[in-house]
C-alpha cells in the first residue's frame, strides 16, 4: 500500500550531519546545561573533543548541521530564533554582511583556525616546479589556464572552503591591498576564468570533496589536487588512502583563513550564556587546544600553544574579505554565470501513477524553483544557471522522451520559462521502469559529451518506489561497467523519496560516484537544491 507523503517540516539546511537535506528543526525548549548549536557540517570531527569537554564542563552540545549560506539565511529571516543557543561557523565573515542576521550575533569566541590552501600530488608539484619555492595566485592561475594540473573545490554558495578560495584567489589577483569590490571583479575575469577552467570536481561540503577526491586521484581522469581547508588536507595525507600525499601549496600573496567562531544568539537565556562561556573558556585551555589540533588538524588560536610538525608553512599572509554585501553576492554570481565551467545535468524523473497528487505537485515546485521562483538567498544561488545544460528525462512503465535545454548566457528568461512550462506539465501515471531510465540516460548523454566535453556533467534520479518494469538493478550495474571511461566516471545522485529503496538508491550513487540525498522527511525543493551544490 502507498504510504502517504509527509511534506516537510523546515528548511534551509544544506550540507551536513545524518541527513544533509534536513532542516534546523531544535524545537525543544533549551535544557539546562545544553546548547543548541547550529553549526557547519565539518564540526563533526570536534565530537571526541567535545564528548570530553562535556564531562569537564558540565556542557553538552546538540548540533543541527547547515551549510554557510542556509545558515546564515536562517539567521536573517528569524527561522533559528528561538531554536539554537548558539552557532558554530567556519566563519561569521557571511552573515556579519547581512544586518539581519548579523543583529542576531552575539558574544563570539575564536576557537581554532585553518587556512584554504591548494594541495596538489607530490609528483605534480614537482613537477611544476613549485617543490620549496613561493608561489602566487596568479601562477596558479596561469598554470591552471594551461590545464596543467586539475583539482577540486566545494561550490562556494554551499561551503565557505569554496567561498574562501574564490574570495582568496580574486583578491589575490585584483591585487588592490584591499576588501575586492564589483568592479575589480570584473576587471580580474580573464584570469578568474583562466583558473576555474581546471576545476574537474564540485561539492556541496568538504568532507564529500575529500572523499571523490580519494575516488578519482587514479584512473584515465585523475584528479591532481584540492582546494580546501589545510586541515581536511592534512587529514586526508594522514588517512593512508591516498595513492600519492599531498604537498600544501600556500599561496604567497595570501590565503583567506577561517576562525570557527563559538558565537552565542542575542536572544539566548541565561542558561545558555553560562554554558556558553564554560564551554569557550574550556576549549580554549592550553591542553584542550592540543587536542583539538592533534585531532581534527585545526591550528590553536592561544598563544603559547606550539604549532605541530604538520603545518610547514608558520606564517600566513591574511587576504580581505569583501567588505559588502553587493560585492559578495557580484562574486557569487560571477562565479556561477562566467567563471566556472559549465554546468550538464540530466534529470531522471519518476512520474508513475505512485507519484499523483502531492508528489507530483512537490516535484513540479521544486523544478520550478530552479528556474527562479525561488527568490530567496538561497534559491538565488541554486537556480539554473547561465550557459547550463539541463535534460529531464520523465519515466514510468518505460523512459520518457527526453527535452534539452540550455541556458543562454545573456537574457536566459525564455529558456528559463521553456523549463517551468516543461515541470508543469508533467502528469502523473504508469509503472515504474528505473533502470530502463537511468540506462537511457546514460545513452542520452554520450553524445552530449562527444560534442561538448567541457562541461561538469551529472544525473539526478529521483524516483518514489521500487523498480517494478524493465531491467533490474544488477542488468544496470553490468551494463554501467562497459561503458566509456569518460561515461563512467558521470555521477548519480539519487534521491530517496517516498517508498524507493534506500539500499538499491545507496547502491547506484556509490557505483557512479554519487550521493543519496533523502526527501522523505523534508521539502523536495530543498534536497533539490542542495544537490546544486554537487553539479
Amino acid at each position: 500500500m502507498r504510504k502517504l507523503w509527509g511534506l516537510a517540516l523546515a528548511a534551509l539546511l544544506l550540507a551536513g550531519c545524518s541527513d544533509p537535506a534536513a532542516a534546523p528543526q531544535s524545537e525543544s525548549a533549551p535544557e539546562p546545561g545544553t546548547l543548541r548549536i547550529l553549526a557547519g557540517s565539518e564540526l563533526a570531527d570536534m565530537q571526541p573533543v567535545l564528548d570530553e569537554a562535556a564531562q569537564a564542563t558540565g556542557v553538552k552540545v546538540k548540533f543541527t548541521f547547515t551549510g554557510t549560506l542556509e545558515g546564515a539565511e536562517a539567521l536573517a529571516n528569524g527561522s533559528a530564533d528561538g531554536k539554537y543557543d548558539a552557532v558554530w561557523f567556519s566563519s561569521n565573515r557571511y552573515p556579519a554582511g547581512l544586518p539581519e542576521a548579523a543583529k542576531r550575533l552575539g558574544n563570539q569566541v575564536k576557537i581554532m583556525s585553518s587556512p584554504v590552501v591548494l594541495g596538489l600530488a607530490t609528483p605534480v608539484v614537482q613537477r611544476l616546479g613549485w617543490a620549496g619555492k613561493p608561489v602566487s595566485w596568479g601562477e596558479i592561475a596561469a598554470q591552471a589556464g594551461k590545464k596543467a594540473f586539475s583539482y577540486g573545490m566545494t561550490d562556494p554558495s554551499a561551503s565557505n572552503s569554496g567561498f574562501s578560495a574564490l574570495v582568496g584567489v580574486a583578491s589575490a589577483l585584483a591585487g588592490a591591498g584591499n576588501a575586492i569590490d564589483a568592479r575589480q571583479i570584473a576587471s580580474v575575469t580573464p584570469q578568474l576564468t583562466q583558473f576555474f577552467s581546471a576545476q574537474t570536481l564540485s561539492a556541496g561540503s568538504s568532507g564529500w570533496l575529500s572523499d571523490a577526491y580519494v575516488r578519482r586521484a587514479t584512473g584515465p581522469d585523475a584528479v591532481d589536487g584540492l582546494i580546501n581547508y589545510e586541515s581536511v588536507l592534512l587529514s586526508a595525507n594522514a588517512s593512508g588512502k591516498l595513492p600519492q600525499p599531498l604537498t600544501l601549496v600556500y599561496p604567497s600573496d595570501g590565503v583567506v583563513t577561517a576562525d570557527y567562531p563559538l558565537t552565542l544568539l542575542a536572544d539566548a537565556g541565561s542558561d545558555a550564556r553560562s554554558a556558553h562561556q564554560r564551554l569557550a573558556d574550556h576549549l580554549r585551555t592550553p591542553a584542550v587546544q592540543k587536542r583539538i589540533m592533534e585531532t581534527t588538524q585545526r591550528r590553536p588560536v592561544v598563544p603559547g600553544v606550539a604549532l605541530g610538525p604538520q603545518f610547514a608553512q608558520r606564517d600566513l599572509v591574511e587576504l580581505p574579505f569583501p567588505a559588502t554585501q553587493q560585492a559578495v553576492d557580484a562574486l557569487l554570481s560571477a562565479y556561477f554565470d562566467k567563471l566556472r565551467r559549465p554546468s550538464r545535468t540530466l534529470y531522471v524523473l519518476d512520474t508513475s501513477g505512485s507519484m499523483a497528487g502531492a508528489r507530483i505537485d512537490s516535484l513540479r515546485s521544486a523544478l520550478v524553483g530552479l528556474t527562479g521562483a525561488d527568490t530567496s538567498l538561497t534559491g538565488r544561488f541554486r537556480r539554473f544557471r547561465s550557459r547550463e545544460e539541463v535534460t529531464m528525462l520523465p519515466f514510468n512503465t518505460g523512459p520518457g522522451a527526453p527535452r534539452t535545454f540550455t541556458v543562454p548566457e545573456e537574457n536566459p528568461a525564455a529558456e528559463l520559462a521553456q523549463i517551468k512550462t516543461f515541470a508543469e506539465g508533467l502528469v502523473a501515471r504508469g509503472g515504474t521502469a528505473i533502470y530502463d531510465s537511468l540506462s537511457r540516460a546514460y545513452q542520452v548523454l554520450e553524445p552530449l559529451m562527444a560534442a561538448d566535453p567541457d562541461r561538469f556533467t551529472s544525473i539526478v534520479l529521483m524516483t518514489d518506489g521500487e523498480n517494478a518494469n524493465g531491467s533490474s538493478l544488477p542488468d544496470f550495474l553490468t551494463s554501467l561497467a562497459s561503458l566509456p571511461p569518460a561515461m563512467k566516471q558521470v555521477p548519480v545522485f539519487t534521491v530517496l523519496f517516498g517508498e524507493g529503496s534506500s539500499d538499491e538508491l545507496t547502491q547506484v550513487a556509490t557505483r557512479t560516484g554519487g550521493k543519496v540525498f533523502d526527501a522523505r522527511n523534508v521539502q523536495l525543493s530543498r534536497v533539490f537544491q542542495e544537490i546544486r551544490g554537487y553539479q
